[in-house]
C-alpha cells in the first residue's frame, strides 16, 4: 500500500521505546502523513506555484522602475519606495495569515489572499496617480506575500525530517522561478506594451491559478485532517477532484499520535512575533534578515546602476536579472539535497551514540531516539554550511560593487556573474535558515515561516530605502563594502545558535515539565 510506505512514517514521533511496549506484529504502524511521493510531488508543485506569486509581484517590476518614474512625473527614488513599501507589508502580511493557516486551514488562507491580490492588481493597472501606486502596491503585497509562510506550512504538514530538506529545496527554488524571469517578463511587457501591461498579466495569472488550486489543493492542516485520513468538515476545506488521493486503511488513532488533531487552537496573531523574539530563533532570524536585505539592496540597485553606466533599455536590463534568478534556483535545488545528507548522516551518527549507551546502561537496543528527541543535534544536521555560502555571498557582493563602479574598464559579464553567485548563496541560506526554523517549530511551521519573513522583508525595506542614497553618496563600491562589513558582524547569530540552541531547548523542556 503506497500510502504506508517507508519515507511517510516519522521515525522520531512512531517508534516504539523501552516504556511503551511495541505493537502487535499484527497491527500496521501508523504513517505520518497518507500522501505517497507522487500525491506529495503535486501538492509540492501547487504550492510552489503559489508561492511564485509574491516573487513575480516583486521582480517584475524592477525593469520598469524608470520607465514609472518618468510616467508619474516623480524621480527614481519615489519609485523605489514603491518597492520598500512593498517589502515592509510582505514582512508584516504572512504575521497574519500564517497564524490563521495554522488553525482555519490552508486553502482558506491561500483563497484569501489571492482574492486580495488579484483586487490590487486590478487597480495597479488602472492607476494612473503615485500615492494611488503606493497605497495598492502594500495591498498587492498583503495578498502574494504570505503564499510563501503557507507553502512552508504545507510542506511541514506532508513531511518529516528526514525528507523535508529536499522537498523545501524544491519548494524554494520554484517560489524563486520568478526572480529569474519575472524581470524578462516585465522587461519585455513595459517595453512593448507599457508597464500597466505587467499589472494585467498578473491579474490573468492570479485568477487562472485560484481556479486550480480550488480545484487540486487538498487541505493538510493536522489540526483538522490529520495524517490526511480525515475529511475537513467546512465546504472551502474540501476539494473538487480528490480522485488522486489515496486514502489510509489505518485508522487515526488521536491517543497515540504526537500530531493528533486539535480542536481546540485558536488564532494567535501575535505567535509570529512571540517567535520572532524568542532566544530559539531571533540570532538566527536577524542573521539572515540582513544577508537577505544586502541580496534584495543588490538587487534593487541593479536596473539604475546598469541604465546609468552600461546604457541598457528595459528589456536588456531584464535580461541581467537572468543570472541572478537562475543561480538562485540551483542553488537551493542543491543544498536540499545536501540538507537531506546532513540530516541522515547526523542522525545515524546520533542513533549509535544512543544505542552505545544503553549497551553499557543495559538497557538493550529497544530504548528509542524518539525519548530523545529535544536532545537531537539538529543545529549539527541543519547548519554546517552557512559559514561557507556566507562567505561567498560576501565576496560576491564585493565583486559586484567595485566592477559595476568602473563600467569603462570591466566587463558587463563580470558583474552579472557576480550576482549568479549572490543569488545562488543568498537563497542557499535562506533555505537552510527555512528548514532549521520548520524543525524546531514543526507545529507552528507557517508561523515561524512568517517570522523569519517579517524580519527579512523589513530589513530588506530599510535596506532597499537607503542603498540608492549611499551608492550616490559614497561610490557602488563602498556602499557595499559596508554592507559586506555588516555581514560579517552578522555571522555571530549563528555561531550562537550553534553554541547555545540545543542547551535552550532543554531549559524549556525542564521548565515546562
Amino acid at each position: 500500500m503506497s500510502s504506508t510506505s517507508k519515507d511517510n512514517l516519522d521515525p522520531e514521533r512512531s517508534s516504539p521505546t523501552a516504556e511503551t511496549p511495541p505493537p502487535a506484529a499484527t497491527e500496521p504502524t501508523e504513517p505520518y502523513s497518507i500522501f505517497d511521493s507522487r500525491q506529495r510531488a503535486l501538492i509540492v508543485v501547487i504550492v510552489s506555484t503559489a508561492a511564485t506569486f509574491s516573487g513575480f509581484a516583486s521582480n517584475i517590476y524592477f525593469p520598469a522602475l524608470p520607465t514609472i518614474a518618468h510616467d508619474l512625473n516623480v524621480s527614481v527614488e519615489l519609485v523605489n519606495l514603491t518597492v520598500t513599501s512593498y517589502l515592509i507589508f510582505q514582512g508584516i502580511a504572512p504575521s497574519l495569515w500564517g497564524p490563521v493557516s495554522d488553525v482555519k486551514g490552508r486553502r482558506v488562507a491561500y483563497c484569501c489572499t489571492f482574492l486580495v491580490f488579484i483586487g490590487a492588481c486590478i487597480g495597479l493597472a488602472n492607476t494612473r496617480n503615485y500615492a494611488i501606486l503606493i497605497v495598492l502596491r502594500c495591498l498587492q503585497s498583503t495578498g502574494s506575500a504570505s503564499t510563501i509562510a503557507i507553502g512552508s506550512g504545507v510542506i511541514g504538514d506532508v513531511t518529516t525530517r528526514a525528507n523535508r530538506g529536499s522537498l523545501m529545496g524544491i519548494f524554494q527554488a520554484g517560489l524563486l522561478v520568478p526572480v529569474a524571469i519575472g524581470p524578462v517578463i516585465g522587461g519585455a511587457i513595459a517595453g512593448s506594451l507599457g508597464w500597466r501591461a505587467i499589472f494585467w498579466f498578473l491579474t490573468a495569472y492570479g485568477g487562472g491559478f485560484l481556479l486550480v488550486l480550488i480545484l487540486l489543493l487538498p487541505e493538510t492542516l493536522r489540526s483538522i485532517v490529520a495524517n490526511g485520513s480525515r475529511t475537513p468538515s467546512s465546504l472551502i476545506g474540501r476539494y473538487p477532484l480528490n480522485m488522486y488521493q489515496k486514502f489510509s486503511k489505518i485508522e487515526w488513532n488521536p491517543e497515540s499520535s504526537a500530531a493528533a488533531p486539535d480542536a481546540k487552537k485558536r488564532i494567535d496573531i501575535i505567535g509570529p512575533f512571540r517567535i520572532l523574539i524568542s532566544k530559539h530563533a531571533t540570532p538566527i532570524i536577524i542573521f539572515l534578515a540582513i544577508y537577505y536585505a544586502v541580496w534584495q539592496m543588490s538587487i534593487t540597485a541593479m536596473s539604475t546602476l546598469f541604465e546609468e553606466k552600461y546604457g541598457l533599455k528595459e528589456t536588456q536590463i531584464g535580461l541581467t536579472f537572468i543570472a541572478n534568478g537562475v543561480g538562485s534556483m540551483i542553488g537551493t535545488l542543491i543544498t536540499g539535497k545536501i540538507l537531506d545528507m546532513d540530516y541522515k548522516k547526523v542522525k545515524a551518527a546520533y542513533e549509535a551514540q544512543v544505542a552505545q549507551g544503553d549497551l553499557e546502561n543495559g538497557s538493550g537496543p529497544t530504548h528509542s531516539i524518539s525519548k530523545d528527541e529535544d536532545d537531537f543535534p539538529i543545529e549539527k544536521a541543519r547548519l554546517r554550511l552557512v559559514p561557507v555560502f556566507s562567505i561567498i555571498q560576501c565576496l560576491s557582493i564585493l565583486l559586484f560593487g567595485w566592477t559595476i563602479q568602473y563600467p569603462h574598464r570591466v566587463h558587463i559579464a563580470v558583474p552579472i556573474v557576480s550576482t549568479f553567485i549572490t543569488g545562488w548563496t543568498a537563497v542557499s541560506t535562506q533555505s537552510i535558515i527555512m528548514t532549521y526554523l520548520v524543525d524546531i517549530f514543526s507545529d507552528r511551521s507557517a508561523a515561524a515561516s512568517a517570522s523569519l519573513n517579517l524580519a527579512r522583508c523589513l530589513f530588506a525595506a530599510g535596506g532597499t530605502s537607503i542603498v540608492m542614497p549611499m551608492v550616490n553618496g559614497i561610490g557602488v563600491g563602498l556602499a557595499f563594502t559596508i554592507c559586506v562589513i555588516v555581514q560579517f558582524v552578522a555571522l555571530i547569530g549563528p555561531a550562537i545558535q550553534w553554541r547555545f540552541a540545543a542547551g535552550w531547548r532543554k531549559q524549556s523542556k525542564a521548565q515546562k515539565n
